[in-house]
């Protein structure tokens, strides 16, 4: 596939109904999302509706997820250029990408081998290259690369990763989709202290789970 000016032209359409209808106000998340080609990330039959606020089924039963979610989880995130990211739940990469493209610093983990390697191979031909790409057990985190600034789980969980909120530095966020498997809540901790968390909720969303482990 092709990135054409039809393709262009279709993702300033969803910048603008990100911006317009979704209430998404930080320029350089739509910046990114402009920038990024969605299409690219999914298998052909998809191409034509990539645009559309839609998830799709992407490789090892998983799925990307809706732009305006990942316009939403990237807004919440607060990021400032060179941000050290965490990220948990590559996927096919897409949210990695609009990571790399609002210039953070992303060290991403995925525990299905399957979709690493799928994701690795369209950064590097998208020259959109995280700092550090991982095929691992979300749940750990990557304690060698920690403290972070930032951290954004793309998986919903059904109870807190901890260690995760170890790795977060003193003033960093960690957004993460917490509750059960039918729906989650987009929940935002941001690290007072050592032991202190300030804890906001954004609203219900379904994501697929998150899973210790790995699988090749």
């Amino acid at each position: 596939m092709q990135d054409t000016f039809l393709h262009k032209g279709k993702r300033k359409i969803l910048v603008e109904y990100l911006r317009e209808k979704i209430g998404i106000s930080d320029e350089n998340v739509l910046r990114a999302m402009n920038e990024v080609p969605r299409h690219l990330f999914l298998e052909s039959i998809f191409e034509d509706f990539a645009y559309e606020d839609r998830a799709f089924p992407i490789l090892a039963k998983q799925t990307i997820s809706h732009p305006s979610t990942v316009a939403e989880q990237s807004e919440l995130l607060h990021l400032k250029e060179k941000d050290k990211v965490l990220e948990i739940g590559t996927g096919c990469g897409y949210q990695t990408a609009v990571l790399v493209a609002m210039n953070a610093l992303v060290y991403t983990i995925e525990r299905q081998k399957e979709l690493h390697d799928f994701s690795q191979k369209k950064l590097r031909d998208l020259h959109l290259r995280p700092k550090f790409q991982s095929f691992g057990d979300g749940f750990a985190g990557l304690p060698t690369f920690a403290p972070f600034d930032k951290i954004l789980v793309t998986c919903g969980a059904e109870i807190l990763p901890t260690e995760l909120l170890h790795q977060l530095k003193v003033g960093g966020m960690m957004v993460i989709p917490l509750g059960k498997t039918e729906e989650q809540i987009l929940t935002r901790f941001t690290k007072k202290s050592e032991k202190e968390f300030i804890k906001e909720e954004f609203g219900a969303y379904k994501f697929v789970p998150m899973l210790n482990n790995t699988n090749q």
